[in-house]
């Protein structure tokens, strides 16, 4: 398969932006941090996207060994696209990247797609200092667009997975089926605490956050 345009200068900034500088393959990413997702998924949670071009950077990153392509055992027997540990490596990239964009998200334009799972990167991020180091658990969060959950955990706020968490993912699109806790919130607090200008001790204290749970993380949310 022949090379992409490289910038061609002996620098780890240009050489990692000829793997992922390209539209859309830092967002693909994004969807694949969740776990294993099929084609059809990933079309569907990137509204914008060709399918020609979703196909050719799949394929990019195929090629780039971000990504891999297995099928799944019977009765599925579908095709599904995951990340591979150095693909992994790009969550401190992308949390970096949500953190710098996060006061643009301030005025949400009448064009703009959501999905509610574009939140968990930045949260994760942000958990992993309101629940400690060395916090584990899984935290579901349920805004009006949505519901999806974060595995506290399964990435330290440097990126660093725990053992066999490529199969499951740091995040995971819908309800968990064990919370040990749960955060009740709108976008706009869910982005404040992304963004880290406020705790969810801050929203919960200003009745803009509500934490379920009576476990160690759901204290430790609470700030108890």
């Amino acid at each position: 398969m022949p090379r992409r345009r490289s910038y061609d200068q002996y620098c780890a900034a240009a050489r990692a932006l000829d793997a992922v500088g390209d539209r859309w393959t830092l967002l693909i990413v994004r969807e694949l941090l969740a776990g294993p997702r099929r084609y059809t998924d990933l079309h569907a949670d990137l509204p914008g996207v060709s399918t020609d071009v979703l196909a050719s950077r799949l394929k990019d990153m195929e090629r780039d060994e971000l990504a891999t392509r297995r099928k799944l055992p019977p009765p599925a027997a579908a095709y599904v696209y995951e990340l591979t540990e150095r693909g992994r490596a790009l969550l401190p990239v992308l949390g970096a990247l949500a953190e710098w964009g996060a006061p643009a998200l301030r005025e949400r334009r009448p064009t703009d797609a959501v999905r509610a799972h574009w939140f968990a990167v930045p949260l994760l991020r942000a958990l992993s200092g309101p629940a400690g180091p060395h916090a584990e658990g899984v935290v579901e969060v349920r805004l009006d667009e949505g519901v999806f959950h974060l595995r506290l955990g399964a990435a330290d706020p440097l990126g660093a997975h725990a053992p066999g968490t490529g199969d499951t993912g740091v995040y995971g699109d819908g309800p968990a089926e064990r919370p040990d806790a749960c955060l009740v919130m709108d976008a706009v607090a869910c982005r404040e605490l992304g963004e880290g200008t406020a705790t969810v001790a801050d929203g919960v204290r200003d009745g803009h956050v509500e934490v379920l749970g009576d476990g160690v993380l759901a204290k430790a949310l609470r700030g108890e």
